[in-house]
């Protein structure tokens, strides 16, 4: 019997191979309705990562970074990001050795100089720090993640410069370098940077170009209170009460300096004054009981005490004079609790000491 299937013949087989051609090309092929998504742009990836910086999520900008640091070349502006991201995990040798890269690719990109200053600066590297921080300075580059002009400052000041640091600081608020305000600014930072002899002659500076402006002699006063100087302190607060009488914290830090000196009816005065003018600072009541129990008033005591404690539940050192002020008063119970409160307050905020 003859077959039902008549062979192709040379046109119906070349027929046929271009029909199955076709068809496994288009098999191969994805269709408009499943198509395979396109990797991310390298701006793409650089826009995201930038996004994640700013949200916090900087582990995950660190990984959508990973492709494009690893290219060759490296797109521009990657490794500033990177930069970024790892200064805000505090990993700042790292975050500087970014930056440093990110300057060399883009001898232009001022702002990663000055992030590399800022991150040396934390390292306690100020010298090398300065020549980044004064490119930015020069070219008044402002950034978000910091204040240039302050580290700065604060760079000339931990390398003996403080003239600069003065000039510094004054750009940062606008101030006239060589004026009274530009002394006590720079005074008040060399204070709290523990400079004493620098940060008394730049006050005393400021008293000769203005002799009545106010907190020069405040400034002055806590200097030497921090120096166990407590006559001095008294005279500079009093001088200070005669130029700005009605500065409530004026009366705290004289109330603390009579305190010290043991003349506990003048701190009485002086704090009951910082009270009547600064009512929502827990200071002046916290050194009232001080002087209260010094007075053996311990009920007195115990009333301004438990003031300051409803003002500010998480002060070990309320707990620990109330504590003191409820014993003296008969109060055992009360006061064993203010004391355990006090230890365990305290040994909340204490430093502890990183695991190896």
């Amino acid at each position: 019997m003859k077959s039902c299937i008549e062979p192709l013949g040379r046109r119906g087989a070349l027929l046929l191979a271009a029909a199955l051609g076709s068809l496994t090309a288009a098999a191969q092929t994805p269709s408009n309705t499943a198509q395979v998504p396109a990797a991310p742009t390298s701006q793409a990836s650089t826009a995201a990562a930038q996004k994640l910086i700013q949200e916090g999520r900087s582990a995950e900008a660190l990984h959508a970074l990973e492709p494009q640091a690893a290219q060759t070349p490296e797109p521009a502006g990657v490794e500033k990001l990177r930069g970024m991201a790892l200064y805000q995990q505090n990993k700042l040798e790292e975050a500087a050795a970014a930056f440093a890269r990110a300057s060399a690719q883009d001898t232009a990109d001022t702002e990663a100089a000055q992030m590399q200053g800022v991150a040396l600066f934390r390292l306690g590297r100020p010298a090398d720090a300065i020549p980044l921080l004064e490119r930015s300075h020069e070219q008044k580059i402002a950034s978000a993640n910091v204040d240039g002009n302050y580290v700065l400052g604060l760079c000339y000041m931990d390398t003996r410069r403080y003239d600069d640091a003065r000039k510094a600081f004054a750009a940062q608020y606008g101030f006239p370098p060589e004026s009274a305000e530009a002394y006590l600014l720079s005074a008040r930072l060399l204070f709290r940077r523990e400079y004493m002899p620098a940060a008394i002659a730049s006050a005393q500076k400021a008293l000769t170009l203005a002799p009545k402006m106010p907190l020069v002699h405040e400034l002055l006063g806590e200097i030497a209170l921090a120096q166990a100087r407590e006559m001095d302190a008294i005279t500079e607060f009093e001088q200070e009460r005669a130029i700005n009488p009605l500065y409530g914290g004026l009366y705290d830090r004289l109330g603390d300096a009579y305190l010290r000196a043991g003349e506990y009816d003048k701190a009485q005065q002086a704090l009951n004054r910082a009270v009547l003018l600064e009512p929502t600072s827990t200071g002046p009541y916290i050194l009232l009981g001080k002087v209260l129990l010094k007075q053996r008033n311990a009920a007195m005591a115990t009333m301004y005490l438990e003031r300051a404690r409803n003002m500010d539940p998480n002060n070990y050192m309320t707990h620990g004079l109330l504590g003191q002020a409820y014993r003296a008063a008969g109060r055992t119970e009360d006061a064993e609790r203010e004391t355990a409160k006090s230890i365990e307050l305290q040994a909340a905020t204490a430093p502890k000491l990183s695991k190896p």
